[in-house]
């Protein structure tokens, strides 16, 4: 069996991450990312180089997730993949590049941190999302649920605390 691999991009967040969502309501994620270079000197020493700039996006739950957990200064590693496209920017067409990632992490190499290993629910209608713990930042929270009160009626308050029996159907 082949071993799968994709591009990575590795370096540091340069802004604030922003949530925004597409025309169809899936969840955009973006962040102005870094990169240092370096040059390798003949004595096997390493300057530092101006750093290079790009754009990082990601969509859908990966977008909320990584909008919880990433922070402006933040090292990472991204897999997903390198795109150009044009923008219309003042009358003229500008080529731009971003990386659209599929999976982000911190940097264990430049980030001390502690994993949680116990899986996240599912989110199902039937019931809410996990709460996330971590601080200040629940912006994404507030702005899903904002969302989903914008395309989902107010339904009946219930006051039992009871859960119906659900029937078994034959078929």
């Amino acid at each position: 069996m082949a071993l799968h691999t994709r591009q990575s991009l590795s370096g540091f967040i340069t802004s604030d991450p922003q949530l925004s969502f597409t025309a169809t309501g899936d969840a955009r994620f973006y962040a102005r990312v870094g990169q240092e270079q370096f040059r390798r000197e003949e004595d096997g020493s390493y300057t530092p180089l101006e750093p290079t700039f790009t754009d990082l996006v990601m969509f859908r739950r990966s977008a909320e997730r990584a909008y919880n957990q990433f922070r402006k200064g933040d090292n990472f590693i991204a897999e997903g993949e390198a795109r150009s496209y044009t923008q219309n920017v003042d009358g003229r067409d500008v080529e731009r590049d971003q990386f659209v990632a599929s999976r982000i992490g911190h940097d264990n190499n430049r980030t001390t941190y502690t994993v949680d290993r116990t899986r996240p629910e599912r989110d199902t209608p039937e019931r809410d999302a996990p709460s996330r713990g971590g601080g200040e930042r629940a912006p994404a929270t507030g702005a899903l649920a904002a969302r989903q009160a914008a395309v989902t009626p107010d339904q009946p308050a219930t006051t039992s605390q009871t859960t119906p029996t659900r029937q078994a159907v034959a078929r």
